[in-house]
């Protein structure tokens, strides 16, 4: 942490994240200094993708904690984390983001390398050998579970991930593509907020 940044923006961001005050980071000192018009940006994005119509405030805590704890951002998953539980995630349901989150890391790995090794026959032919119970009846429901794994999975630019779980959420669990328009786009803003702070 660094001196405490004097911006209303900056201000206004952290007070509706329900974030210390005084947090400050580089990269935010570096854009206060500018007096960079993206923070203007950037703070109406996170507004309004958490604020979608398509997306409960629990549903859309929950999704931003999985991408904050994807990006190893330790301020922004405790903020997601209260947010969440003030919407009445329960203490496991927050666990099983974390869970989600770690799980779609160690999956778009693998399945993004057998990907690019498409023409191997050894690498598609061999079982996963990995353990994902996990994904099986998840707490927070396997239609929340599987938007969730999209959204990481999006963040991590697993192809494979993705076309999976977009075809799961829509067509098993008939989430409407709206819906799923509004959770990468707010998994996208996280990442920049992360990146931002």
């Amino acid at each position: 942490m660094s001196t405490p940044i004097n911006n209303e923006t900056i201000a206004g961001l952290l007070q509706e994240l329900g974030m210390d005050p005084a947090f400050s980071s580089n990269s935010l000192s570096s854009l206060a200094t500018a007096n960079n018009r993206y923070l203007k940006d950037l703070k109406l994005n996170v507004t309004s993708t958490l604020g979608t119509a398509n997306l409960t405030r629990k549903e859309a805590y929950m999704i931003a904690l999985a991408v904050a704890v994807n990006e190893r951002h330790p301020e922004l998953v405790n903020a997601f984390e209260q947010l969440a539980k003030k919407e009445g995630a329960s203490i496991e349901e927050v666990g099983e983001v974390h869970a989600c989150a770690s799980i779609m890391g160690i999956n778009n790995i693998f399945y993004r390398f057998r990907h690019y090794m498409h023409d191997v026959e050894y690498y598609n032919k061999q079982s996963a050998g990995l353990r994902m119970s996990v994904l099986m009846n998840p707490i927070m429901g396997k239609s929340l579970f599987e938007l969730v794994s999209l959204v990481v999975s999006a963040v991590n630019g697993c192809e494979r991930c993705v076309v999976a779980h977009e075809r799961s959420v829509k067509e098993e669990h008939g989430a409407s593509e709206p819906r799923i328009y509004d959770a990468i786009r707010l998994g996208a803003v996280i990442k920049g907020l992360c990146t931002a702070m």
